[in-house]
């Protein structure tokens, strides 16, 4: 034929064109199945130590206290949790007596040396300031968080953990030195200590440290990993109410922020930085966005509309919609009680200090107890989604304990009932983290804190509301306000339900996500020689992002 015919036959019987984007993934593909079968090649029959880890509560509690970071974690979490709750009684009364000092001119005995009914009228002034500073500097520190707590979960992302943890740690040492300045200089203002307070909105340390947990533990190990860390703040919490009933108020705020001070310093000194490093450089490439024509006040913008660009992972699908919703009103119901339980059993079953160091008791063990002990074999068994489930009923259950008790027994049992509805939180947190990619975990965890504080502003307001709607009808009367509380948690509940269980069980990972995340243990564990012979920390780090890849 002609030279047109003869050069088109041999196009004609050529493979049919591949666009090249789609040879790029294959390529990829394919590289990331080499990497990932090399890696387990080299870890020394790993997959049937994983798989017996995996059906063993055992092997999860040796593996994560041999790790590298998440004992540190926990163990700073029981420090933050004992400082911060030995005061929980101690603000109030050292606030409210220099308030009415300084704003109301009294010039007497102590006001906390007085009974509910003696109090002088200085004093109920003093409160009132008291409370309302307390409430403004809580709505400036949720308003922070919100605005930054993404923001700073994506920067940790790049930048790696450690740092933030520092910053988060050393802004949470303000108050407690500002509260024990405050007994000591008499003319000194309470101001300062609600500013200081606010300021630690602008690092959410435990978004944080539930990112480092994410950088180290398996997918289908990461809620009984987030439970440990909730049940090591239930620790603190258990305990440090007693303290306020041994020593003085300035020895108390003394402790607390020795305590505060002590565990800068361990985390200066031995904390480890969980980023591996080629996950940071992956997080760094993928939210790299510097166009060269890009004019000086579109940069501006860009910087000033990053914390709402971060937010928006949290719309990106069906699942993360659901999940934001749960963790939305169940936020608002549980700052709501965590808000004004205290105040209500004060003023309605006449809780005295005694009381609530045996409620803080009971709260704390029985968390302890569901967070360290049920947390895990209840995920094993029935998986993410029932777990949540399960919690929000239990959060409807124990929220009509407090709206219908006449006496303190049922505030106790509710209590206790109570603990059971934290599972949820670190359940919500671990769904998110195992449907987004290693080097989002920071993202996600912030994005979720952010959600969790617009919770905490509008809660007690909306529990405030009812109060002042039903204060005065008859029983349950004010109680009402926690029987609402109870109606949002059975919503969140119904809604729960919705979620896919294919993306909201672990369990349905299979054996493959515990052969990913094997390579991550190794790297934290230390002492693991891989197949090479080599004991370096980097190169199992870098096995470890790459098997996360794969």
């Amino acid at each position: 034929g002609t030279a047109a015919d003869q050069l088109s036959e041999p196009l004609l019987a050529m493979e049919p064109l591949v666009p090249l984007h789609a040879i790029d993934i294959e390529e990829e593909e394919v590289l990331a199945r080499e990497r990932h079968y090399s890696i387990l090649d080299r870890s020394n029959g790993v997959e049937n130590a994983a798989a017996a880890a995996h059906s063993n509560n055992e092997s999860f509690l040796k593996a994560f206290f041999r790790s590298k970071g998440p004992p540190q974690v926990i163990f700073l979490c029981m420090l933050l949790a004992l400082s911060l709750g030995s005061t929980v009684g101690v603000v109030p009364a050292v606030v409210t007596d220099r308030y009415a000092r300084i704003n109301h001119g009294y010039t007497d005995a102590d006001c906390s040396s007085f009974s509910r009914d003696e109090k002088p009228e200085s004093c109920l002034l003093g409160s009132a300031d008291a409370q309302n500073m307390s409430a403004a500097a809580s709505f400036v520190s949720n308003g922070l968080t919100f605005v930054t707590s993404s923001l700073m979960g994506s920067i940790s992302d790049q930048r790696g953990r450690r740092g933030i943890m520092l910053l988060g740690i050393f802004l949470s040492i303000l108050a407690p030195a500002c509260l024990v300045l405050l007994q000591l200089i008499e003319k000194m203002s309470p101001n300062y200590y609600y500013i200081c307070n606010a300021s630690t909105g602008l690092v959410n340390w435990i978004a944080i440290a539930l990112s480092a947990l994410s950088d180290v533990m398996p997918k289908q190990w990461r809620a009984p990993s987030f439970g440990l860390l909730l049940a090591g703040f239930s620790l603190g919490f258990a305990f440090s109410p007693l303290l306020a009933l041994v020593f003085s108020h300035l020895g108390v705020s003394i402790f607390s922020l020795s305590l505060l001070v002590g565990g800068f310093l361990f985390a200066a000194f031995f904390l480890p930085e969980t980023l591996p490093p080629a996950i940071a450089q992956e997080a760094i490439r993928a939210r790299s966005v510097d166009p060269e024509d890009e004019t000086a006040l579109g940069c501006l913008a860009r910087h000033v509309l990053r914390p709402l660009k971060e937010l928006s992972i949290l719309n990106r699908n069906r699942l993360f919609r659901l999940l934001s919703a749960l963790a939305f009103f169940s936020g608002m119901s549980s700052s709501a009680d965590q808000s004004l339980l205290i105040y209500y059993l004060e003023e309605r079953l006449g809780f005295i200090d005694a009381d609530i160091a045996i409620l803080f008791l009971v709260l704390g063990l029985t968390g302890i107890f569901v967070q360290g002990v049920v947390l895990k074999p209840l995920n094993d068994r029935i998986g993410e989604k029932h777990v949540v489930v399960t919690a929000f009923i239990f959060g409807a259950l124990h929220n009509c304990f407090y709206g219908l008790a006449t006496t303190k027994s049922v505030i106790f049992i509710g209590v206790a009932i109570g603990s059971f509805t934290g599972m949820s939180f670190p359940t919500i947190s671990a769904i998110k983290s195992n449907n987004v990619k290693e080097h989002e975990q920071g993202r996600i965890q912030g994005a979720l804190y952010s959600l969790s504080s617009l919770a905490s502003a509008l809660g007690p307001a909306s529990l405030r509301f009812v109060y002042h709607l039903t204060k005065d009808n008859d029983y349950p009367g004010p109680g009402t306000m926690f029987l609402f509380a109870a109606l949002l948690y059975l919503s969140a509940s119904f809604c729960a339900c919705a979620l896919p269980k294919d993306k909201a069980d672990s369990r349905s990972f299979g054996d493959d996500t515990t052969k990913e995340s094997e390579p991550i243990l190794q790297n934290h564990v230390g002492g693991e020689r891989s197949g090479n012979g080599d004991f370096g920390l980097q190169d199992s780090h870098y096995g470890s992002a790459l098997a996360m890849e794969s």
